[in-house]
């Protein structure tokens, strides 16, 4: 089917000023925030404002073979939102809208447009908080966010995306809407397909409503912070950490090349103090909150930081996890960025941020370092000037070589960002090759047409 046909054809299964096949615009929805992923050319573009239309155009799409690519903000960082040749991309911009908030279950229901911070917020206004707090939260969706399994500052303590999602409405590969989950605390009835949607990129259903876990609003935080010579003594602090047996409610890394771009863009002057910055917060109250910031602390200074101190400004301490959320759109600045994700067991942090420096001299690659260090999950991003093949090979081969050292020392290659198209190679080398055919398995019985979201994840 041509795609002229296939617009007016789609313009009878919903509504016509749904369907978008403007070139220009269509362009828009064609890629997300990884700039080094492969993606095609899109079909058509459609709007849905509810899950009956998401059923119709699934529907079409499996009875005329046509590969269906659902999409969020496009704010991810795999190419697992990226456009295949000829498809439809269902984008969630208006399917926004917060359908409920019950404080006595702690729980809310939204469609997967909100907006991650929209939905903070909202909790905010009654007492509620919901946990998952990815650096894109401002910008990135609900259902995004559940696609990838998104994890964020405080998931250290707090878990991921997974750990508070209830219940889902999918529309599956036959175009049929089913609900999974539930709405209690508790329940084991049958496998958890629930869970199993959650971080598989759309290549199993098309979610198109999210009910999650909230908890009661925290506590202010307080904040420790400290320079470090190199990243691998920021890693030692960060072993310290976890070996005090304190759970920090956020436990950050930035390194100079990371700083050195915030300066440059928003002239904060951080990378005049600090080639690496780690910042700690704990959000215990009372004494013991106390006791667990000045624990973090001596084991900043145990490891040798160059300055280290709890923070007695509220705003300064904002402005350094404002650098620290803006340090990937920063580097954006300086040429193509691609992202590591790559999470290592939390004692051996510091051994991993050995290699990534390693792997940055050998390939004479820039590699800065931004991370969860809390949790081990690590972003070495790459960076390369525009229009550098050399440049670019030599990265690739970076990158390479990142994926697997964190597979050798025991670890995964996305901690979050989900495998997408850059890390396909990554998940054969992390998972044998009878793991592998489980999951053709499952895709195979959830999607047996093939349509959804091919060639992600997996080939």
């Amino acid at each position: 089917m041509d795609s002229p046909t296939l617009v007016a054809a789609l313009r009878r299964v919903v509504p016509a000023e749904h369907v978008v096949d403007d070139p220009v615009v269509v362009e828009s929805y064609l890629q997300d925030h990884a700039e080094w992923a492969e993606y095609g050319q899109a079909a058509a573009v459609v709007r849905p404002r509810g899950t009956g239309e998401v059923r119709d155009v699934v529907r079409f799409a499996g009875e005329h073979g046509i590969p269906v690519v659902p999409r969020g903000a496009g704010t991810g960082l795999s190419g697992g939102a990226n456009a295949v040749d000829g498809c439809i991309v269902i984008s969630f911009e208006a399917m926004d809208s917060v359908l409920e908030i019950d404080p006595a279950e702690r729980l809310a229901v939204v469609q997967p447009g909100v907006i991650n911070d929209d939905l903070r917020a909202i909790c905010a206004e009654q007492g509620l908080w919901y946990p998952p707090d990815p650096a894109s939260a401002p910008w990135s969706t609900i259902g995004g966010n559940v696609a990838t399994n998104a994890g964020g500052l405080c998931c250290v303590k707090y878990g991921v995306t997974r750990d508070y999602v209830l219940a889902l409405e999918v529309v599956t590969g036959r175009g049929e809407v089913v609900r999974l989950g539930r709405r209690t605390a508790k329940g084991v009835a049958g496998y958890d397909l629930c869970g199993l949607m959650v971080g598989s990129e759309g290549t199993l259903g098309v979610i198109t409503e999210v009910t999650v876990r909230l908890r009661p609003r925290r506590e202010p935080e307080r904040t420790i912070a400290g320079y470090f010579d190199s990243v691998i003594a920021a890693g030692e602090a960060v072993s310290a950490v976890s070996a005090s047996g304190v759970i920090p409610s956020a436990l950050e890394l930035v390194d100079r090349h990371c700083l050195e771009a915030v300066d440059a863009w928003k002239n904060m002057g951080l990378s005049t103090e600090a080639n690496v910055v780690l910042l700690g917060r704990v959000d215990t109250p009372g004494h013991a909150g106390e006791e667990e910031a000045r624990t973090i602390l001596r084991c900043f200074e145990q490891a040798g930081a160059s300055w280290a101190a709890l923070s007695t400004d509220e705003q300064e301490a904002e402005a350094l996890f404002d650098a620290r959320r803006l340090a990937y759109p920063a580097l954006e600045r300086l040429g193509p960025v691609l992202t590591e994700d790559v999470c290592v067991p939390r004692a051996l942090v510091p051994e991993m941020l050995a290699r990534i420096e390693k792997a940055a001299t050998e390939h004479d690659t820039l590699i800065a370092n931004i991370a969860h260090a809390g949790d081990g999950n690590l972003h070495p991003l790459l960076i390369t000037p525009i229009g550098d093949d050399a440049a670019r090979r030599r990265a690739q081969a970076a990158f390479e070589d990142i994926i697997a050292d964190a597979v050798e020392l025991g670890g995964t290659v996305t901690g979050e960002h989900g495998i997408g198209l850059l890390k396909r190679g990554g998940l054969r080398r992390e998972v044998s090759p009878e793991v592998l055919e489980l999951h053709r398995a499952v895709k195979g019985a959830l999607d047996p047409l093939g349509i959804l979201n091919p060639g992600k994840v997996f080939v």
